[in-house]
């Protein structure tokens, strides 16, 4: 996917990596305030996979694997340019806040951009602390999408999501997340959990469906810049992060009533909606009794 260079005075990024997880605030906006989703969210990794599900799949460098941490930048423009990886998030942001803001604008639903939180092996987010293992995450209470970009490597190597916009696809389904909470949406679906434990899968699998059509619907909106092949890399990688391949990856029986994302038909029908109809409103299906 062919983007614009990020402008740096239109992003927030915050920068952990070689700080031992403190953290260095940079850029336009800051932290803004907390939600009432609960922490349980942090669990939400490689796009909200069960961390139960991705045991044999993601695994940290095995011996002779381990690679040197990359060092952080101090200002947006230095986190945005410490590899290829840093500056290709900071420019799918970039498009991402392009594109939603006057969506936002349009339904007359105040709007903030989310921040980039890059880290290496471990970091401090809103939500408790970010490792690795977890893979990419967005963190409700202070809105916040949070990234180690080693995980695009384990999403070619392991995972076998290929592909450029395999990794746009991760950014733009975690910035669903953040439409999600702007919208109300996901506290609604928490309020609904918590009132009905028996219900919390089913209803985690349609904020996650919702966040995969969420990215599709970006996707189409900047259709001009898609290059061939990246539609079927973004089904490719719907398809490998569904609950039934995750847990078939895994050596264990796909089971329906413990999906939480939703199975890789699923995943693929949902970011498929998104690329067709280049309309939000199409997502709002999954939120349909």
């Amino acid at each position: 996917m062919r983007l614009d260079d990020f402008d740096p005075n239109a992003i927030t990024v915050e920068d952990q990596r070689g700080s031992g997880g403190a953290g260095f605030p940079m850029g336009r906006g800051g932290q803004v305030g907390c939600g009432t989703i609960v922490i349980a969210l942090i669990a939400y990794f490689v796009f909200g996979v069960d961390p139960t599900q991705m045991l044999g799949t993601v695994q940290d460098s095995g011996p002779g694997q381990s690679q040197v941490a990359p060092q952080g930048g101090t200002t947006v423009a230095e986190s945005c340019s410490v590899d290829q990886a840093s500056r290709d998030s900071c420019n799918t942001l970039s498009s991402l806040n392009k594109t939603w803001q006057p969506v936002f604008q349009q339904a007359n639903i105040p709007f903030k951009t989310p921040k980039l939180v890059f880290y290496s092996r471990a970091g401090n987010s809103g939500c408790g602390t970010a490792q690795s293992a977890m893979g990419p995450f967005y963190c409700p209470e202070d809105q916040g999408i949070y990234l180690d970009t080693d995980f695009y490597r384990q999403m070619d190597q392991q995972l076998g999501a290929t592909g450029a916009f395999a990794r746009d696809y991760v950014i733009a389904h975690e910035y669903g997340h953040h439409i999600q909470k702007l919208t109300g949406v996901s506290d609604q679906i928490r309020s609904l959990q918590s009132q009905n434990p028996s219900r919390a899968n089913p209803l985690s699998v349609r904020l996650e469906l919702q966040a995969d059509c969420y990215a599709g619907v970006w996707a189409a909106k900047n259709k001009s810049r898609l290059d061939p092949g990246d539609m079927e890399s973004g089904l490719n990688a719907a398809h490998q992060i569904g609950d039934d391949t995750l847990m078939k990856e895994a050596g264990r029986n796909p089971n329906e009533a413990a999906f939480t994302h939703g199975s890789s038909a699923q995943r693929m029908d949902a970011l498929r909606r998104g690329m067709q109809s280049a309309d939000d409103s199409a997502c709002d299906v999954y939120m349909k009794a």
